[in-house]
């Protein structure tokens, strides 16, 4: 494959990822991006890694893929120079865990059901007795009916491990092209050959779109609409404070709404400290479009479930509130593959907010899709003509021929 030339279209978590894969394997790799690396989405998020939040099933099988490469991807990266290793030490893996906690009898029905699930597909999930609660979060509320312990959750600084991903796919050949934005397509024999953008035609023998919860507008551009819609999450970061925290540690009640697809705007108690000493508090879940104007009322019921968590934070100063946008998809599955609608075009998106978590395993399957390789895991529910992803109700357009 070397000599195949492949245009990465977004440098988020998910770009970085793929360019790094592809341009290992041999790809001439140009990463494009409208603005620069990890500058949107990838840059408002948390940084989860997580397993504990996944019931059984094609997105677990891809998130236990993914936390698997995660420490081999970034020690791989760490040998290649001194330069990489710093970049890799400003990543801030942190192998910690997550802690999942039920405040009522019903909740703690669900975990146990949920966890025994779990553990059936190879997640490990340790029941908690109080004592040993209190030993592994000792500020954690006291009003708990159950609480499950998940060894396998991990975190990073979501901007640096991309611009560590990004920085090995350079030191591999590839390139990357800021402030270039896509504006439509270039189609030869019914093949997309080339992208228009405004510093004019980039052309390539592939493109992946990677554009997050951009993937819509981008493909619509390129006249094969996809069904990806942006979610807006919310998160609060308080003011630096003595350990604390020391898992990610959330209410049970957030798995049910990462799965939930309701209209209507969703908020859960997840709680995690940061190597700077800082809190962050999350989640939520709301439609808004691309508009990123925060809502007092959703930070005020963020920081209300905190608090039910860690009363301890009553009078802790919130330094800042962000927010991102992540790219849902109707079934809560990621889009991975080729699309068969228009050659030479493959998408890489959908992840909602799990991207950085499912980043690595994405961009393997890719990788191996690509160069028409068996998968590691069936990647056949992933594909891009599913009714989710391009069913009834997918927006319309219409592409430019050259």
């Amino acid at each position: 494959m070397r000599g195949t030339r492949v245009a990465v279209l977004g440098a988020g978590i998910i770009g970085a990822a793929c360019a790094r894969e592809l341009a290992l394997a041999g790809f001439d790799v140009t990463v494009v991006d409208r603005g620069g690396a990890a500058a949107a989405t990838t840059s408002h998020g948390e940084g989860n890694i997580l397993v504990s939040d996944k019931a059984p099933g094609p997105e677990l099988e891809l998130a236990q893929l993914s936390r698997r490469l995660w420490p081999e991807v970034l020690a791989a990266v760490a040998e290649r120079s001194a330069q990489a290793a710093e970049a890799v030490a400003a990543v801030e893996w942190q192998p910690k865990g997550g802690i999942v906690i039920a405040t009522t009898d019903p909740g703690a029905r669900r975990l146990s059901r949920f966890a025994a699930e779990q553990r059936a597909a190879s997640v490990r999930a340790e029941v908690l007795d109080s004592a040993a609660l209190a030993e592994a979060e000792p500020f954690v509320t006291r009003d708990n009916t159950a609480a499950v312990y998940y060894p396998q959750d991990a975190q990073v600084q979501p901007a640096a491990a991309a611009v560590a991903l990004l920085t090995d796919a350079l030191a591999s050949g590839a390139r990357l092209r800021r402030e270039c934005e896509v504006l439509g397509a270039a189609v030869r024999g019914g093949r997309l050959t080339a992208v228009r953008t405004r510093a004019g035609l980039i052309e390539a023998d592939a493109f992946v779109n990677c554009a997050g919860p951009w993937a819509a507008e981008l493909a619509d551009r390129l006249g094969v609409p996809v069904h990806v819609r942006p979610r807006r999450g919310d998160v609060l970061v308080t003011a630096p404070l003595p350990p604390t925290v020391f898992h990610k540690v959330y209410d049970a009640d957030y798995v049910a709404a990462v799965g939930s697809g309701t209209e209507e705007s969703q908020t859960s108690a997840v709680v995690e400290s940061t190597p700077a000493g800082t809190l962050l508090l999350g989640s939520s879940r709301r439609y808004a479009g691309f508009d990123d104007r925060p809502r007092p009322e959703v930070l005020s019921s963020i920081a209300a479930k905190a608090l039910r968590l860690f009363p301890c934070l009553a009078d802790v100063p919130v330094m800042r509130a962000y927010g991102g946008f992540r790219p849902y998809v109707p079934d809560h599955l990621p889009v991975i593959g080729a699309d068969p609608r228009l050659p030479g075009l493959w998408h890489a998106t959908g992840h909602e907010g799990a991207g950085i978590g499912l980043s690595l395993g994405t961009a393997r399957l890719l990788r191996d899709l690509v160069l028409g390789r068996p998968t590691r895991i069936d990647a056949t529910v992933f594909r891009v003509d599913r009714p989710a992803v391009v069913g009834p109700g997918t927006p319309g357009s219409s592409e430019e021929t050259v």
